[in-house]
C-alpha cells in the first residue's frame, strides 16, 4: 500500500508503507546541499516511532553524511533508499561515480572536513560500499534497540 508518491522539484520522492516495511526513495540533484537538510527531515518522518531514544538521531547524522558526500564529492545526482523493517533500518545512497570513497584518519586540525565515514563507521552496526555497473552505493544499517 504505497501512502505517497510525489514529483517536487528536487526530485522524485515516494514514500511507501508495506505490512512488513516502510520505505523512503529520493532522488538528490546534483550539487544541491539544500536536499541535506530537507532529507533529514523526511527521514525523522519516518523515524517518527522507531526504535529506542537517540537511535533515529544517529540515523539522521549518518545519512546527512552519506548525502553530504554524495553531492559534495560527485558530479552527479545520486538516489537515496532508506527503508525501515521490524528490527532495524538500513539507508544506502547511490551516486553514478565510480571512485571509492576513502576513510580518512583523524586528523589532528581543526579541520571538520573528511570525518563523515569515520562517523557512519563508529555509529553503525554495520556499512559498507557496494560497487555498481555504474557509480556505487555507500549504507549504513541501525537495529531499532542497539545500545
Amino acid at each position: 500500500m504505497a501512502v505517497g508518491a510525489f514529483s517536487a522539484t528536487a526530485g522524485e520522492e515516494t514514500d511507501t508503507i508495506t505490512d512488513h516495511a516502510r520505505r523512503l526513495r529520493r532522488r538528490l540533484g546534483r550539487a544541491d546541499l539544500r536536499a541535506v537538510p530537507e532529507t533529514r527531515r523526511a527521514l525523522r518522518e519516518l523515524l517518527r516511532h522507531w526504535g529506542k531514544p537517540g537511535r533515529s538521531e544517529i540515523a539522521e547524522l549518518l545519512t546527512s553524511e552519506l548525502v553530504t558526500n554524495a553531492l559534495v564529492h560527485t558530479d552527479d545526482d545520486a538516489v537515496l533508499t532508506a527503508v525501515v523493517e521490524d528490527g532495524g533500518l538500513r539507508v544506502e545512497v547511490r551516486d553514478f561515480v565510480a571512485r571509492r570513497p576513502e576513510l580518512r584518519a583523524q586528523d589532528t586540525d581543526d579541520d571538520t572536513h573528511g570525518r563523515g565515514l569515520v562517523l557512519v563507521q563508529s555509529l553503525a552496526d554495520a556499512w559498507g560500499v557496494r560497487s555498481h555497473g555504474v557509480g556505487k552505493s555507500v549504507w549504513f544499517e541501525l537495529g531499532a534497540e542497539a545500545a
